[in-house]
C-alpha cells in the first residue's frame, strides 16, 4: 500500500487531549535524562490536540501535501544519503546540515528509530495524518539548522518553542517551559531563559512552515538565503542567554535539565 492508498484519518485513530498526569512523568524522565529522546515523543502523544490534526488534514489536502505524497520521498533517507548533497556550496543548508549531524553524532534515521521505542510502526494507525506527523519529526534536526538553535537544553527548550509555534501542540510548550524553569533551577543564572522560549514561539509564528516545505529543494538553498525567504528571524535572547550562563561559569555542553557542571 502506497501513502496516496491510505484513508486521511484511520478509524483507530483518537485524539487523546491532554492527559497532564501522564506528561509530568515523561517529563520527570527526561529530566534525568535529557538526551531520552522516548520520553518527548511520550509527551507529544499525550498532548495531541484538535489543532495538530486540523493542521495535518489541510497540509495534507493542499496541493503542496498531495504533491509530496506523490512523490513518495523518504525524509530520512535522502537526509542521511550525505553523497547526494556533495555538489552543493559550502553555506548550502545541505552542508550545513550534514556539518550539525556530525558534529553532534546524529543521524535522521536514529531519530526515526528512537520514536519507534515509543510506539512500533504497526502499532500505530496507518493513515496519511500519521504521514504528516512523521513529516514533523523528520524534520525536527532541520529546524535546528535553520533557526540557529542548539542542542543544549537551553537551545532545545527554545526550538520547541519555535516549533509549538509551527505545529500547535501543547506539549511541545510544555516542555520548553517547565525546561526553562529545570534549568534555572539548577544553574542559578541570572538569564532571561524564559523570554528565549518566548522569542522561539515569535520566530515560529512569524516563519513559514519548515516541514510543509520541498526538503529537497530547500537543502540546495543558501542558508542565508532560505531563512530569509521563510522569515526566520535570528535567536538573538538566547545567544544572549548562552553569553550569560557561560559568564557565569555554566559550560553549554554541559547544561542539561538534570544539571548545570561548572566550568
Amino acid at each position: 500500500m502506497t501513502p496516496t492508498d491510505l484513508p486521511l484519518v484511520a478509524p483507530e485513530r483518537r485524539i487523546s487531549g491532554i492527559r497532564p498526569l501522564k506528561v509530568l512523568h515523561h517529563f520527570g524522565k527526561l529530566v534525568e535524562d535529557k538526551e531520552d529522546t522516548e520520553q518527548v515523543f511520550h509527551i507529544i502523544e499525550a498532548t495531541k490536540g484538535k489543532r495538530s490534526h486540523e493542521q495535518a488534514r489541510d497540509f495534507i489536502l493542499s496541493p503542496e501535501g498531495q504533491r509530496f505524497l506523490a512523490e513518495g520521498q523518504d525524509i530520512p533517507a535522502m537526509l542521511d544519503d550525505h553523497d547526494r548533497w556533495a555538489d552543493c556550496g559550502e553555506n548550502s543548508v545541505a552542508q550545513r546540515y550534514i556539518a550539525f549531524m556530525k558534529r553532534e553524532g546524529l543521524s535522521a534515521a536514529g531519530l526515526v528509530a528512537e520514536s519507534h521505542k515509543w510506539a512500533p510502526p504497526e502499532s500505530l494507525p496507518r493513515d496519511l495524518t500519521q504521514w504528516y506527523f512523521d513529516r514533523l519529526r523528520d524534520t525536527h534536526d532541520l529546524f535546528h539548522v535553520l533557526t540557529g538553535y542548539g542542542r543544549d537544553a537551553l537551545g532545545e527548550a527554545a526550538l520547541l518553542g519555535f516549533s509549538y509555534s509551527q505545529n500547535h501542540n501543547k506539549g511541545l510548550l510544555f516542555i520548553a517551559y517547565a525546561g526553562a524553569r529545570q534549568i534555572a533551577k539548577v544553574s542559578g543564572t541570572k538569564a532571561p531563559l524564559f523570554r528565549a522560549v518566548r522569542e522561539g514561539q515569535r520566530n515560529g509564528r512569524a516563519a513559514a512552515k519548515i516541514a510543509h516545505q520541498d526538503i529537497a529543494a530547500l537543502m540546495r538553498e543558501d542558508i542565508d538565503e532560505a531563512r530569509a525567504r521563510l522569515g526566520i528571524a535570528k535567536p538573538v535572547i538566547y545567544r544572549e542567554c548562552l553569553r550569560i550562563l557561560e559568564s557565569e561559569g555554566n559550560v553549554r555542553e554541559e547544561l542539561t535539565l538534570g544539571g548545570a557542571e561548572a566550568a
